[in-house]
């Protein structure tokens, strides 16, 4: 079941500190002014820049620090994520690029459960991977960016 979504407003100086922060100084993503900006219809953002919505996520699960609505957030069921008890982890992330993300765009960005699946592994029976589809479309409501996370977890502890 998809998510309500939430907004994420694409700000200019979050833009230019998410680029720095790694280490990518073009010019697309701080002066307005660059031929190489003009060029791409004004400031654009890096590649993975839409990782950065976890900000705007209310209750975002793996953010201790802030305030929340809820005393105690949930991940959806059939997220990406790895999950608790020490068995799961992240192991994949994929991005699919469809329309330019410029700065002073808002986004709306929705998640959805994907594809589930096992394997058998060898110290922790089955795996368990589960995928979690986030959308992220303009203000116009054109699809910009599918990014699918991948989680797997084992069916139980790993054996020593």
């Amino acid at each position: 079941m998809a998510d309500e979504g939430y907004e994420f407003p694409v700000d200019r100086t979050q833009v230019m500190l998410f680029a720095r922060s790694v280490l990518d100084i073009r010019p697309e993503y701080s002066d307005p002014n660059d031929p190489a900006t003009k060029a791409v219809g004004g400031m654009v953002v890096p590649p993975t820049f839409v990782q950065c919505s976890a900000h705007w996520q209310p209750n975002y699960p793996l953010d201790l620090t802030r305030p929340r609505k809820d005393p105690a957030p949930q991940r959806p069921e059939g997220g990406g994520g790895g999950g608790g008890l020490g068995r799961g982890l992240h192991a994949e992330q994929h991005y699919e690029y469809h329309h330019p993300i410029h700065e002073g765009d808002t986004l709306t960005v929705t998640s959805r459960p994907g594809n589930r699946w096992e394997k058998e592994g060898r110290r922790g029976g089955k795996l368990l991977f589960s995928e979690s589809i986030t959308e992220y479309r303009n203000q116009d409501g054109v699809l910009c960016v599918t990014a699918t996370s991948v989680g797997v977890q084992t069916e139980r502890a790993v054996d020593q």
